[in-house]
């Protein structure tokens, strides 16, 4: 592979993967407004989350027989257009119905575009390549609750937001189809390339080279063998319980500073975007320090300050420090999912790693579903001030399982 086609794919990559956290920062902002429209309570977002995840599991299950049929790069292209286009559906559908139904469509797209992305930049990159792929999630996943909160300043309509992320998706989908051709040869040819990438322990001493690990994998296990592998489940919890983690303060903050807190609806959907920007920055930061420290200490870290962050969210004793713990919560969670994922031979050993990464990543896709819907519910019954005291809880259950999948 040539230098000039191998940054082109990296960039196409790149640009993905911020296509793919847009409609998951847009929906958090619209919820107030876009709830009012269609009449529904507070909690009836769980629906959503859970068609959206469905379709995402689906497609994600399948994407590695869809993507050998087709080629990654028209799975992207057709993968971006349908989530485009039913982003634009939302807009145009006069009942809620509709909207889980396009939910499913959308989840499908975002499915197919992480699961395939996440394969082919593991097989043919870096680790610290894979940091800087998750951390353009992140800048895509601040831009949306900007780009909402444009649009109801702007218009007073939630449908606004969603009519320019759409229509970008579209744009993006038609530019992936037109270079779909790219991506036809394998990345073998690495002649061109930086020194091979290394894999490390947790005090980041180099232990082997990646080629080394590849050509040195022992017999991988059956899926029912993997299913009967205590770790194998702690690592399904740890992904169900982060994710779940992530999104639920992404999609209720707006909500608990607006409707709970007082806090104007420009400054709260300002306060998300800083969330997510803080989040995005600490990806970034952790992409530099990774090796030096270790993914085990980066994670452990992480969730101590997630927890600090958490409580003073809780405690806010004046809505200048409940803003800034949002912030401090969002740079916490930055470094735990690809630090987890780092650890995944660690944690079950070589032979069940790919049986496990797949049932990770579907255990994250159910915790973004339920636990967001679960605390929705909470908020409905007693008070958005709830919010806070469950990320405490669950940081907390995080942490748990965290120290007793390491032993």
């Amino acid at each position: 592979m040539t230098d000039q086609r191998r940054l082109v794919l990296i960039a196409l990559s790149f640009i993905a993967f911020i296509s793919l956290g847009l409609p998951d920062g847009l929906l958090g902002v619209a919820w107030p407004t876009m709830r009012a429209g269609f009449d529904q309570p507070l909690d009836a977002l769980g629906l959503l989350l859970v068609s959206t995840t469905a379709g995402y599991m689906v497609s994600s299950f399948f994407s590695g027989v869809i993507s050998r049929r087709l080629g990654i790069g028209r799975l992207l292209a057709f993968s971006c257009a349908a989530t485009g286009l039913s982003l634009l559906g939302f807009t145009i559908v006069p009942f809620w119905w509709m909207v889980i139904a396009i939910g499913t469509v959308i989840g499908i797209g975002a499915g197919a575009i992480d699961a395939g992305l996440n394969t082919y930049v593991a097989t043919h990159h870096s680790e610290r390549l894979m940091q800087w792929l998750h951390a353009s999630f992140g800048i895509g996943i601040t831009l949306g609750p900007l780009i909402m909160t444009f649009g109801l300043n702007a218009t007073e309509t939630w449908r606004t937001g969603y009519w320019i992320v759409g229509s970008a998706q579209v744009a993006l989908g038609v530019g992936f189809f037109l270079t779909a051709r790219l991506w036809e040869t394998p990345a073998t040819d690495t002649s061109s390339q930086t020194p091979e990438p290394t894999l490390t322990d947790d005090a980041g001493h180099v232990t082997a080279t990646q080629s080394d690990a590849t050509t040195s994998n022992p017999a991988e296990a059956s899926l029912p063998a993997s299913l009967r592998t205590l770790p194998v489940w702690y690592s399904m919890g740890l992904f169900f319980a982060y994710t779940g983690l992530e999104l639920t303060l992404g999609l209720w903050a707006y909500s608990l500073l607006t409707e709970s807190r007082g806090v104007s609806a420009a400054s709260a959907g300002l306060w998300v975007g800083v969330y997510w920007g803080m989040f995005t920055l600490g990806r970034m930061v952790a992409g530099v320090f990774a090796n030096r420290l270790g993914h085990h200490r980066l994670v452990l870290g992480s969730l101590c300050l997630a927890l600090a962050g958490s409580l003073l969210l809780g405690w806010n004793p004046v809505n200048g420090l409940g803003l800034i713990a949002i912030g401090l919560i969002g740079f916490a969670f930055a470094p735990i999912f690809p630090g987890m994922v780092s650890g995944t031979r660690q944690r079950v050993g070589a032979a069940h790693v790919s049986n496990t990464m797949g049932m990770q990543i579907a255990a994250a896709g159910i915790g973004a579903a339920s636990l967001p819907a679960l605390a929705g519910v909470l908020a409905d019954r007693y008070s958005l001030e709830v919010i806070p005291w469950f990320l405490t809880v669950f940081v907390l259950i995080l942490s748990t399982l965290y120290l007793m999948s390491r032993r």
